[in-house]
C-alpha cells in the first residue's frame, strides 16, 4: 500500500511527539541531513545499480526533496506547495514492511508520500515514518537542539556532521560511507565488462525484437489516431512495460476519443505524475488510473492558456535582462510542471522589477546560442558513434548532461568495441544489462578506475 499525507496527519504527529514541536525551528539544516542518514542509506541510487528504473526514480525524488528542504530553511517562507515523492526503499535492518508495500524479490519496496510540512523536524519525522525507519536517534538529537539557546543555534554553521564510528556500533545502523566506498571499489572497466556481458545482452536483445516491433506499431497507431507530435518515456522502462502503457492509452482512446483528441499536436510523455510539463508536453503518470488521465485531457485548454501567459512572462523577463532568451532545458534538471515553472518565473520577474538591474534592452540578445552550440556538438558525436560502432540506437538517461554526453562519446570514438555492433547503448551512471538487452554504461567509464 502507498501512504499519502493528508492535513490531519500533522495533527497526529503533534500528538505523538508534543515535546518536539515547540523546538522544531531550532533544528538546523545540517542536523536534518544527519537525522535522515538512515533514509539516505535506504534509498541512495548507488545501491540500485542493477535496477535502472528504480535508481532514476530515487535520483529525481532526492533532487526534489533537496529543493523542498532548502525552501523550508529560507527566511520568511510561509508555506510550501504539497510535494509528492516516490522512493524505492532497500531492505535494511532498520526497515519493516508494516503498512507498506511488501518487499519485492529484489529486496526493495515502493513508498509514495506527499510532503506538506512547515518545518524541518516534522518533515524528517514524516519521511522516516513513511518509510518505516527508526526515529529513536532523533529524540537524542532533538534534546541537544533545544537545550541550546535559540540565538546560539542560529549561529551554528550549516554543514554536515560526520558521525563517529561508535554511533553505528551502538545503534546498529550501517555506515553509509563505508558501503559507498565498497561500491566504488567494485567498479570495473568498460572492456572487461563488455567481455563479460556482451553475449547475454545479445541474447536478450534478440528475444525482445518481436515485442519491440509491437511497441513501434502501437506507437505509430496511437500517434496517427490522436494526431500526436510524439510519444516518449521519461524512465528506462522495459519494452513490455511500455507496450502495456500504450495498450492502456489505446483502451482509453476507444472509450473517450474526442476528449483525447484535445492533445492534437502535443507530445505525450509517460512519467511519474500527470500534468503538463514546463515545455508543454502532456505527462501521463503511470501510477494514475484512467479517470485521472481523462481529467487531464479535459483540462488541456486551460493548460494551453497558461502556456500563452508563460510565453508573455518569459518575454517580459527577457526584456528586463537585456534581451537574454529565457530557455528551460528539461534534461538539465528535475521535470517541473507548467504551474511550477510559471510560479518560479513569476517570483523571479517580481524580484527583477524591484532590483531594477541596469541592462539596456536587447544589449545581451543572442546569449542563448551558447547552449544551442553545445547541443549541436552532442548530436554530431552521437551520430558519429552510432555509425562507427554500427549501433542500432545510442541514447542517454535524462540525468546525463550534454557536457557529460560529449565527453563520453569523444572517448568512445577512440576505442575499438566490436561487442557494440547492432546493440542498443544507453549512457548512464552505472553498468547494467537491461531486461530487453540494452547495454547501460557510465558516462565516466575508463579503461582503469572510473573517473571520480
Amino acid at each position: 500500500m502507498f501512504c499519502h499525507l493528508r492535513p490531519m496527519r500533522r495533527l497526529c504527529l503533534e500528538k505523538i511527539f508534543p515535546h518536539w514541536f515547540p523546538y522544531s525551528r531550532a533544528l538546523s539544516g545540517a542536523e536534518a541531513v544527519n537525522a535522515l542518514r538512515p533514509f539516505y542509506f535506504a534509498v541512495h541510487p548507488d545501491f540500485f545499480g542493477q535496477h535502472p528504473v528504480e535508481r532514476e526514480i530515487n535520483e529525481n525524488s532526492l533532487k526534489r526533496l533537496s529543493v523542498y528542504l532548502e525552501n523550508l530553511q529560507k527566511p520568511g517562507f510561509k508555506s510550501l506547495k504539497p510535494t509528492q515523492l516516490t522512493f524505492y526503499v532497500r531492505e535494511t535492518d532498520q526497515s519493516s514492511s508494516d503498512g507498506q508495500e511488501p518487499f519485492s524479490t529484489s529486496g526493495f519496496r515502493a513508498v509514495k508520500f506527499t510532503l506538506h510540512t512547515r518545518d524541518l523536524l516534522s518533515t524528517v519525522l514524516y519521511i522516516l515514518n513513511s518509510c518505516s525507519l527508526s526515529i529513536e536517534h532523533i529524540q537524542s538529537l532533538n534534546t541537544n537542539v533545544h537545550t541550546q539557546p535559540l540565538k546560539e543555534a542560529k549561529r551554528m554553521p550549516d554543514r554536515p556532521i560526520k558521525w563517529d564510528k561508535s554511533y553505528y556500533s551502538f545503534t546498529g545502523f550501517k555506515d553509509p560511507d563505508e558501503d559507498l566506498e565498497q561500491v566504488s571499489r567494485m567498479e570495473t572497466t568498460l572492456t572487461s565488462w563488455l567481455d563479460n556481458n556482451g553475449k547475454s545482452a545479445v541474447k536478450k536483445l534478440k528475444n525482445s525484437l518481436p515485442l519491440r516491433k509491437e511497441l513501434d506499431r502501437l506507437k505509430d497507431e496511437l500517434s496517427h489516431q490522436l494526431q500526436l507530435s510524439d510519444i516518449r518515456w521519461q524512465r528506462s522502462w522495459g519494452v513490455a512495460h511500455r507496450c502495456s502503457q500504450l495498450h492502456s492509452l489505446s483502451r482509453l482512446a476507444q472509450q473517450n476519443l474526442e476528449t483525447l483528441k484535445k492533445a492534437k499536436g502535443c507530445t505525450i510523455i509517460f512519467t511519474d505524475r500527470s500534468g503538463m510539463s514546463a515545455v508543454g508536453h502532456v505527462m501521463l503518470g503511470t501510477m494514475d488510473v484512467h479517470h485521472h488521465w481523462t481529467k487531464l485531457f479535459e483540462r488541456l485548454p486551460s493548460y494551453f492558456d497558461l502556456q500563452r501567459r508563460l510565453m508573455i512572462l518569459e518575454d517580459q523577463i527577457s526584456y528586463l535582462l537585456g534581451g537574454i532568451q529565457v530557455v528551460y532545458i528539461e534534461e538539465l534538471q528535475p521535470v517541473l510542471t507548467l504551474e511550477e515553472y510559471y510560479s518560479l518565473l513569476d517570483v523571479f520577474y517580481n524580484r527583477l522589477l524591484k532590483s531594477r538591474i541596469p541592462f539596456h534592452p536587447r544589449s545581451l540578445r543572442g546569449l542563448q546560442m551558447i547552449l544551442n552550440r553545445l547541443k549541436v556538438i552532442e548530436n554530431e558525436l552521437i551520430q558519429a558513434s552510432t555509425k562507427k560502432f554500427s549501433l542500432e540506437k545510442l541514447y542517454k538517461e535524462p540525468s546525463i548532461s550534454s557536457t557529460q554526453m560529449v565527453d563520453c562519446c569523444k572517448r568512445l570514438l577512440e576505442q575499438s568495441l566490436p561487442y557494440l555492433h547492432g546493440m542498443h547503448l544507453c549512457i548512464s551512471h552505472f553498468y547494467s544489462v537491461m531486461q530487453d538487452g540494452d547495454l547501460c554504461i557510465p558516462w565516466n567509464w575508463k579503461n582503469g578506475e572510473a573517473i571520480k
